[in-house]
């Protein structure tokens, strides 16, 4: 079927048809041609700005599909990066997954699913639930032969994923994590551990006068299985705490602060929040009923939330007998 347009420059255009095999058009126009639905085309001029032998473009690129099922694969275990973002020259090719190029990094699937991302400086801290690792970005690395890392810069994405020393995860509470200078703090339930990830390796700071405490605490996070409760941690910069709340599915929560200077734990706090983090040197939390701004108060203390006054508390502990070792070494001999 022909149509005759009237143009004001002499150019070109693409004239399409675009209805679908029901019949039905996927775009309106109102220019009628030869009495056939107008929904039903569209004109595509090919020359920039319709002028007289400007630059002609044509239809460029199609992309095409071609897959025998419609279902998604979920890679609870593996990373897929697109192409790059510069705003300084206007490259966005966030959108573009090109699969003729290397663009996935696998992960080991036994240690179970990649829970959280953290980029800091040239690296990428890859947290699975049984296992946190490191990797390498816009960057790979080659070992010498006294097993020397030695690294060169290249064009992959993500270079090489090197695994931290212990079998430490951070099971499925990416809540839990907290970011502090070169500090990062999160839970380990699996394990009934808190974790503190820094140049030195994995430490468990849970073992600072609390390892009971955290063993009774996050192991009954799971006695509901229909409804385990919430872990939410946040790095409090007014009080150089790691503070984290333990929130059970009975409504009982326990928060309490994690302080570097005494390496210990310092207070437990009346607050239960839903997200904790700090900005521009102030800490806030927040709740359902608003945001709240902690240390803004310096006459009433202990008002949260609801304005309603929670009292504060200090327990001394004493020992009666200083003289005495208050542990003793046993042995136990068995007679078979």
């Amino acid at each position: 079927m022909a149509a005759i347009i009237e143009v004001k420059y002499f150019n070109a255009f693409h004239l399409r048809k675009t209805v679908n095999s029901s019949g039905v058009g996927v775009w309106r126009g109102t220019t009628d041609l030869a009495n056939d639905t107008a929904k039903n085309w569209i004109i595509e001029e090919s020359r920039i700005r319709g002028g007289y032998n400007n630059t002609s473009v044509d239809l460029g690129a199609k992309a095409y599909l071609v897959s025998d099922t419609n279902k998604g694969t979920i890679r609870q275990s593996g990373l897929v990066y697109s192409g790059i973002f510069n705003s300084r020259t206007g490259t966005n090719n966030t959108n573009q997954f090109p699969i003729g190029e290397e663009i996935t990094r696998s992960l080991d699937p036994s240690n179970g699913s990649i829970q959280k991302l953290y980029a800091e400086n040239t690296n990428l801290t890859v947290l699975q639930e049984f296992k946190i690792s490191k990797a390498l970005i816009d960057k790979d690395a080659i070992y010498s032969a006294e097993g020397l890392a030695i690294t060169t810069s290249g064009a992959q994405v993500i270079g090489q994923v090197v695994p931290y020393a212990g079998e430490y995860g951070i099971s499925k509470d990416p809540g839990s994590f907290a970011v502090y200078g070169n500090r990062k703090y999160f839970t380990d339930k699996n394990k009934n551990l808190v974790l503190r990830l820094s140049n030195d390796g994995i430490t468990e700071i849970s073992a600072y006068g609390m390892r009971d405490f955290f063993r009774d605490e996050l192991s009954s996070l799971d006695l509901n299985t229909s409804q385990t409760g919430e872990i939410i941690g946040g790095y409090d910069i007014e009080g150089k705490n790691y503070t984290l709340s333990l929130q059970h599915s009975d409504g009982t929560y326990k928060t309490l602060g994690f302080n570097e200077s005494v390496k210990g734990w310092v207070s437990f706090y009346n607050y239960k929040p839903h997200q904790m983090f700090s900005f521009k040197g102030k800490f806030y939390s927040t709740m359902t009923s608003g945001l709240q701004e902690h240390y803004a108060n310096d006459i009433a203390h202990n008002f949260f939330y609801s304005g309603l006054p929670y009292d504060s508390t200090i327990t001394f502990v004493f020992n009666p007998k200083p003289s005495l070792s208050k542990s003793s070494t046993f042995n136990f001999i068995l007679f078979i």
